[in-house]
């Protein structure tokens, strides 16, 4: 199979000019007069989120919130007492729905009395998901793991599993302020674009200030890293790699490239065109990975060795991985080249046509 492009030779060609400026856990690091960095741990692998701290003339806006948890309200508060002069926060904007984003949105709307800002299907997909409780398993979405061919451990531990969403996100206001692609709003003295992005989410939220050429590209452009683009149970006829195509070519034609961006994980970075032409033919090399590995019939459990050759998939990383095999293998099906066919025990095969 053909190898994937070498991630670390494109890196190479990226620069990142605030490596010796990380901020550590509740203090800031600003990038331009008003612009704060702000980084706040999560656990896991991925053990941090950068959120954005923007000064809005007689007060402030919020981009993006970590999770909901005891350790990331108290350093908020650290941040409260610190660094915010006295003046109020405003509103908070939230890129996306993913709990590390929007998990202490509710809490920060109630503490200061004012607005979630938000694109609509991020915050009522957001509504949806932290409703569910752990007893709540539907039995369709067992079907599709089902489907995709998970052995019966895997199903028992999505079964154990479910729920725990909700638990990582503080109870969102019942209403919102609707952010639209190609809005501007108005922070302080500084227009910022909404550049709206796909396929990684139903429609995630990047901000573009072109006085400073910043870039708040939440989980739509990171550096090191190439962001989850999943099927997931609740939408299983899906097609989000065609929309994370579309939106990288989308993003390198409407934005320039002296831009820094300022990911959600790891450290802002200038590249952007490189990093967006890298995402693309990373995908565009796993597909054709798939497509000759698809010679046989394949289920989506069986194509990690295309997508993920140097990991072992295990553990909680079996869901992200599965989300990402069904992904491509809707876009081979919805592109001509790959079949697909249920065998008798439900289970779903795919076939290069």
């Amino acid at each position: 199979m053909k190898n994937l492009p070498d991630a670390k030779q494109s890196d190479a060609k990226l620069q990142y000019p605030l490596l010796d400026a990380i901020p550590a856990p509740g203090e800031r690091t600003e990038l331009a007069a008003g612009v704060y960095w702000i980084r706040m741990p999560m656990p896991g692998r991925l053990d941090h989120i950068n959120v954005w701290l923007l000064r809005d003339r007689d007060g402030w806006t919020i981009v993006d919130t970590g999770i909901n948890a005891e350790n990331i309200r108290s350093l908020w508060k650290d941040i409260f007492d610190k660094y915010l002069e006295g003046r109020p926060v405003k509103r908070v904007i939230c890129t996306h729905m993913h709990n590390d984003h929007s998990g202490l949105a509710g809490w920060l709307t109630r503490h200061w009395d004012i607005e979630l800002w938000m694109s609509r299907a991020e915050f009522f997909m957001c509504k949806v998901m932290a409703a569910y409780r752990p007893q709540d398993v539907p039995t369709d979405a067992m079907n599709f793991y089902r489907r995709a061919g998970f052995p019966k451990q895997q199903l028992d531990l999505y079964s154990e599993r479910f729920g725990t969403f909700g638990q990582m996100i503080s109870a969102l206001p019942q209403g919102y302020r609707r952010i639209h692609d190609q809005d501007q709003l108005q922070i302080g003295d500084r227009s910022w674009d909404v550049v709206v992005g796909r396929g990684h989410s139903a429609e995630h939220v990047c901000l573009y200030n072109r006085d400073l050429r910043l870039l708040i590209s939440g989980d739509q452009v990171l550096p090191r890293i190439t962001s989850n683009v999943s099927v997931m149970a609740y939408e299983p006829h899906a097609n989000p790699l065609k929309e994370w195509l579309a939106s990288c070519a989308d993003l390198r034609e409407r934005l320039p490239d002296d831009v820094l961006v300022l990911p959600a994980h790891q450290d802002p970075f200038h590249g952007l065109h490189e990093r967006l032409g890298f995402l693309i033919e990373f995908h565009e090399a796993c597909l054709e990975r798939l497509y000759a590995l698809c010679d046989e019939p394949r289920r989506a459990v069986d194509a990690f060795p295309a997508l993920f050759p140097q990991r072992e998939i295990k553990d909680l990383m079996y869901f992200a991985a599965t989300g990402e095999s069904i992904a491509h293998l809707h876009y081979g099906v919805e592109d001509g080249v790959l079949g697909a066919n249920t065998d008798a025990d439900g289970v779903r095969w795919f076939e290069r046509i």
